[in-house]
């Protein structure tokens, strides 16, 4: 039998500190390694697998598209981006859409939407704003963008026109805003930074502050859209609407896509300005119509919403249980729990070891990030999984 680890590390750069078991297939809310164990999925991929593995829908539309066209490039129309473009804007506050390959290339785009913008209307305003903890991508203008100093240190100097300000701090934004800033990037719930939200009403006074400054609010929604929170946008929990929406992950359910949408006083790209050689294919664009269409026409928000909730009450339960839990938090299927020790990496294999997938977003914290289908019944079986790692770190 092919040892795969040993392959990994002769063939593959060391960018990842990988989990020990090699994944074959998956079904639903589960998957299975190359030794048929089962896993509950409670990480999605990195919250790309909206509908689960392998789902029917999504599974027909590319294996469709595949036999039909694939690449055709963006100098021709094609029927599956356009039918995608149509049920984004139709079903959002934005007006107009560009697609790429990932979120980090929409967040790029957004960036040089947000210059292309300052250079016309704000007297050659470039610099854009992001919080401390955010996470924006790992290009190198990302890496710039994201909020998090050990992300940045290795690939000093970093590129110029992007400013860290405090994380739930108006005051910091309100004092780092000049004449040269021409926007405002910010994740509704800070995913990689550790699942955090800000205090009660601070994106509304967001929003008030872009529009007496003429800045644009651009929302990264790559981790918080397409049902995650519970409402089909993230946007739509807090009441205030983007001039630009980045999404990506869970778009077209595991086929790589991502989504650069701007309202239309902010679409300022003209000919020329921007591109993609892959990104709005006829294959990604048709996975992300199937999957945008069912969970729309099956109301997978509200399911988020509901087994989240339900999911939130039994961490909380165990929060109540394990004296070392100190923290339950997030939305929908967007969840995090806190220790008061650096526990996540061995509660993490531990988790593994009985069959569960989660992720370690801090040393201190797990992060759960379940495909938005599953039922309480699996929520049940997660809970009852990490009752029993926790329960070995009773002291």
């Amino acid at each position: 039998m092919t040892n795969w680890f040993e392959l990994e590390k002769k063939y593959y750069m060391r960018t990842f500190d990988r989990y020990p078991v090699t994944l074959v297939r998956g079904e639903g809310a589960r998957v299975w390694d190359n030794a048929n164990k089962q896993y509950l999925d409670f990480f999605g991929g990195l919250a790309v697998t909206v509908l689960g593995h392998s789902h029917p829908a999504v599974t027909k539309a590319i294996i469709e598209q595949a036999q039909t066209l694939i690449q055709t490039s963006n100098l021709y129309y094609t029927i599956p981006q356009l039918q995608l473009a149509e049920i984004l804007v139709q079903n959002s506050c934005l007006q107009q859409v560009f697609f790429a390959n990932s979120g980090a290339e929409v967040n790029e785009g957004a960036v040089k939407l947000a210059r292309r913008y300052g250079k016309i209307k704000l007297g050659g305003a470039y610099e854009v704003l992001t919080v401390t903890n955010s996470f924006h991508g790992r290009t190198l203008a990302m890496t710039a963008a994201t909020g998090q100093i050990k992300m940045q240190e290795p690939y000093k100097p970093m590129p110029e026109g992007f400013k860290n300000v405090e994380f739930n701090n108006l005051d910091a934004l309100k004092l780092a805003i000049g004449d040269q800033t021409c926007a405002i990037m910010l994740e509704l719930i800070q995913g990689e930074g550790g699942v955090n939200t800000p205090a009660t009403g601070y994106y509304h006074s967001v929003r008030e502050l872009c529009d007496r400054k003429g800045i644009l609010l651009i929302l990264d929604e790559i981790q918080t859209g397409m049902g995650r929170l519970g409402t089909l946008w993230g946007y739509q929990q807090f009441g205030i609407e983007p001039d630009v929406m980045t999404l990506a992950k869970g778009l077209a359910n595991g086929v790589p896509i991502g989504a650069l949408l701007a309202k239309e006083h902010a679409s300022v790209f003209v000919p020329g300005d921007h591109g993609s050689t892959f990104g709005g294919n006829p294959l990604a664009c048709a996975a992300g119509y199937a999957t945008l269409k069912y969970v729309i026409e099956n109301d997978i928000p509200g399911n988020s919403a509901r087994v989240g909730n339900y999911f939130m009450t039994g961490l909380k339960s165990l929060q109540q249980k394990y004296s070392f839990v100190t923290d339950v938090r997030g939305r929908g299927l967007l969840l995090a729990m806190e220790f008061n020790k650096d526990i996540g990496p061995q509660a993490l294999l531990q988790c593994l070891n009985k069959g569960l997938l989660v992720n370690k977003v801090k040393p201190n914290a797990l992060r759960f990030m379940p495909p938005l289908i599953i039922t309480e019944r699996e929520a049940d079986e997660a809970l009852n999984i990490l009752d029993g790692v926790l329960a070995g770190f009773v002291v």
